[in-house]
């Protein structure tokens, strides 16, 4: 009997030598620009935070405008200019919320980039510049990006634990505004965290020149974590609700997304004291509903681990494994 033998073949598909670039736009090929309006958001930090996409469109748009009042990036406008190699115009409140026709004029016939640090959902002002294009029948694309809402996670909190987001203004001796608090004490209700984004003043009036119609404006101001600590231990005072108080635990924010971003956790009280550098800062109240996981992750940054495990360890917070 003959012995018989058997051969496998195998197979070892070849493929041609190509740029890793290249065939990544052969397959997903940069967007096509079209007379339209687009809002493209900037992220967090600097100017390489821009998508690819958002880029593309940035450098072949007819003008290009940045949103400058309701958030601000880590650099200056120009430092934008040499990146994205175009000249790039600056939209106040008072361009954006009063003279939109000049943003929007000829978006129709011409490509219009409106840019937004963050994402361009994130104030509602852009909504209502949207809106304004879809009235006058200009097409809107929208191309987004890393924000407050979705980055704050990086401090240790889940996402899904948080409540509605408010926003804290700079108080005056005449006008101390607590709507915010009555949002607070409904997240507070159901154990959940608020976002806290706090007021910067960007090309602001004093009252006087805005009364007298001058064109004279205040230096920038940025909200700290701990004025907005005093101030919200202040309105707690005064409403009286029990939504919050001294001992409440929070972590303070500043710089998210930047290389020397940071995190510090405490007490309002110890958060009323507190200095986390230069802007931007933002604020967390811990929700009474805890995960473990969060605890551990968020102990690293207190400023008393003695205090903060007195705290967590207490009455006010339902810890779950």
């Amino acid at each position: 009997m003959k012995a018989t033998t058997t051969y496998v073949l195998t197979c070892v598909p070849t493929y041609p030598r190509t740029n890793p670039i290249s065939s990544l736009h052969s397959i997903n090929p940069l967007p096509q620009i079209q007379n339209m309006l687009y809002c493209i958001g900037l992220g967090l930090s600097d100017e390489t935070d821009i998508s690819v996409k958002g880029l593309e469109i940035v450098k072949h748009a007819e003008r290009v405008y940045l949103e400058a009042y309701t958030s601000i990036l880590m650099v200056r406008h120009e430092k934008l200019e040499n990146f994205y190699g175009r000249q790039i115009i600056l939209a106040d409140r008072e361009l954006v919320e009063s003279e939109s026709d000049t943003i929007l004029h000829d978006a129709a016939s011409k490509d219009v980039a409106f840019l937004v640090v963050g994402d361009p959902f994130g104030a509602t002002t852009h909504l209502d510049l949207l809106l304004r294009a879809r009235e006058q029948k200009i097409p809107v694309k929208t191309i987004h990006n890393a924000s407050i809402m979705n980055a704050v996670g990086a401090c240790g909190l889940q996402l899904y634990n948080f409540g509605q987001t408010v926003s804290m203004v700079f108080f005056t001796e005449n006008w101390k505004p607590s709507s915010f608090y009555d949002k607070i004490k409904e997240n507070v209700d159901i154990g959940l965290h608020t976002l806290i984004l706090l007021d910067i003043k960007v090309k602001e009036q004093s009252e006087e020149n805005l009364a007298r119609g001058r064109k004279i404006y205040e230096p920038p101001r940025y909200m700290t974590v701990a004025q907005c600590a005093r101030q919200m231990l202040m309105t707690e005072e005064s409403r009286g609700g029990a939504a919050y108080g001294k001992d409440s635990l929070a972590i303070g924010i500043a710089r998210l997304g930047s290389e020397d971003q940071k995190f510090t956790v405490g007490t309002l009280e110890e958060l009323a004291c507190s200095d986390l550098g230069p802007p931007l800062h933002s604020l967390v109240l811990v929700g009474r509903k805890i995960h473990d996981m969060e605890i551990t992750f968020i102990r690293d940054f207190a400023i008393d681990r003695e205090r903060f495990d007195a705290v967590i360890s207490g009455r006010a917070y339902d810890r779950h494994p």
